[in-house]
Formats: C-alpha cells, sequence, structure tokens
C-alpha cells in the first residue's frame, strides 16, 4: 500500500487512471482507495471503488495510446492533497489538463475531486 501522500497521488494517477491492465488497476484500487471511496469529475459523482473503476475503465478505452503524466507540483495538507497532470499522446500535445483532489484518512484515498482545465 502507498504509504505517503506523494505515493498516494502517484498510484491514483498511474497506478490506477493510467494503467490499462485491468487486473493491475483493480489490484491498486483495493490497496489505495477506501471501501466507500466517493469520486467526482465533470460528469458525475460516483460511491465505491467499483464505480471508480468502472470511471477509468470507459476513459482509458475511450482514449487508445493517451497517457496521464504529472504536470506540476504536489500540493498537501493535514488531509488533503492535490497534484495537476496533462492526458494524451507520450510524445505530443495534451488533450486534456485537470487537477486530482484527494481527502486522505488512514492511509488511504476517501474523496477524489477531478477539476478539468
Amino acid at each position: 500500500m502507498a504509504t505517503t501522500t506523494a505515493a498516494l497521488l502517484a498510484a491514483n494517477l498511474h497506478g490506477v487512471f493510467g494503467e490499462r491492465d485491468a487486473a493491475r488497476r483493480r489490484q491498486a484500487a483495493l490497496a489505495l482507495y477506501a471501501d466507500d471511496v466517493r469520486f467526482t469529475d465533470p460528469e458525475e459523482t460516483v460511491v465505491g471503488r467499483e464505480a471508480l473503476l468502472a470511471k477509468a475503465a470507459a476513459l482509458l478505452e475511450g482514449a487508445p495510446g493517451a497517457v496521464f503524466a504529472d504536470d506540476g507540483p504536489l500540493y498537501a495538507g493535514a488531509d488533503r492533497a492535490a497534484l495537476a497532470w496533462r492526458f494524451g499522446p507520450a510524445d505530443g500535445e495534451p488533450f486534456a489538463r485537470g487537477v486530482d483532489v484527494v481527502r486522505i484518512a488512514d492511509g488511504r484515498i476517501t474523496e477524489l475531486v477531478t477539476l478539468l482545465a
């Protein structure tokens, strides 16, 4: 399981939302998120790991070859943290940019809010 705020955010971005292998994505999600994690993006709010995994899978299926990359420094407070990212071709201009803001309790992400640029 991720043990630092930086590791939690990296695992969220790369181990779940950027992981194309469904089994590895699921394994990362089990270690990373609380059972009742709440995920909000501009489309909707979903609750639970399964719903979050479905969102990640749909995103990746809709963008073959696109990858996530960190796009700025990590910001962290007592129980919240944020990381900017970009999403697109590995060697080209991103077609999406955003920020993930997380709430952390007991070493797990309990809430994830994605804001788009």
